[in-house]
């Protein structure tokens, strides 16, 4: 049977390697302190403890002002790696609600860091690619190495292979999610699967791809096994012959089959049918029996 070869369950047949993103802050750390105007009597507090910021860095944050350490007390992310706070100072990265130093931002197994790189993630764990790849990657069932993560893949009935290697056997092109045959351990697409092993229709010279009947050791596509005389399938049908050419039982009789000359239907002599021939002329077995019994009380009755 044909089958399907359905790409690797990955979003557009890709594993799903997440982007790194920085945390967008909606504050603006001010790198200098901040000195009043000598003729200003207004207050520049904290926010939260309102203490002064004379002197003082601050951050603003949907426009009111924070202390460096109010602002990280109430709104610094813990980091995942090391459980501290990650200060106003440091780059915030973060995957999957999920927040990082970025000295901390590394692979679990290899250590080394993931920042700017692709990775991928493995039960809440983050890999590079080539330690997830050694780690859980498949391997192509024709050359044998390692699928890379992010690249595409097609499987069946449990292998993988690279979509460059998952080709036809005969004409070594790329079958892709196109259907395909296999035969022998090997993959063929449909148009050389029936080049090299699919049967001819002895009537349209056609491959027969599934089903089709066989008759006098040919074969023949099911819509094109029909009664010579009326067109019909002979499929599943009752039917005879007639120098080599096939009838429906109804066309036979009506063209062939000669007729009883008791009751003027036709008598095929098909499937055990008894017939009788009398003086030159043919009666079904019933027919002449009648017949028979007819004449034999017209001369008692004389």
């Amino acid at each position: 049977m044909a089958g399907r070869c359905a790409p690797h369950p990955f979003v557009n047949g890709r594993d799903p390697l997440p982007l790194l993103r920085e945390v967008t802050l909606a504050a603006r750390c001010c790198s200098n302190s901040w000195t009043p105007d000598t003729n200003m009597t207004e207050r520049f507090d904290c926010h939260y403890c309102k203490e002064s910021l004379f002197g003082k860095k601050y951050i603003l944050r949907e426009d009111s002002p924070y202390c460096v350490k109010c602002y990280e007390n109430l709104y610094s992310n813990t980091c995942e790696e090391c459980k501290k706070p990650i200060g106003a100072d440091c780059k915030d990265l973060s995957y999957k609600d999920r927040h990082w130093h970025e000295t901390c931002f590394h692979c679990f197994q290899c250590k080394n860091s993931l920042v700017d790189k692709p990775f991928a993630a493995k039960e809440e764990h983050l890999l590079c690619t080539d330690c997830y790849s050694n780690e859980y990657s498949s391997k192509c069932n024709e050359c044998k190495k390692t699928i890379m993560p992010g690249t595409r893949k097609m499987e069946y009935k449990g292998n993988s292979w690279h979509e460059t290697c998952f080709i036809c056997y005969r004409c070594q092109q790329p079958i892709g999610t196109k259907s395909f045959i296999p035969k022998d351990n090997q993959n063929f697409c449909v148009p050389c699967y029936e080049k090299q092993f699919a049967m001819q229709c002895v009537q349209c010279k056609k491959a027969i791809t599934s089903g089709g009947v066989t008759y006098r050791e040919q074969p023949w596509h099911k819509e094109c096994f029909v009664c010579t005389g009326c067109k019909k399938q002979l499929s599943g049908q009752r039917f005879t012959s007639r120098d080599e050419f096939a009838y429906c039982l109804s066309c036979f009789c009506n063209l062939y089959a000669k007729k009883c000359a008791g009751c003027t239907n036709p008598i095929s002599g098909l499937g055990g049918t008894k017939y009788i021939s009398f003086e030159e002329r043919q009666w079904h077995n019933d027919c002449f029996n009648l017949f028979q019994f007819k004449h034999l009380s017209e001369v008692m009755s004389k």
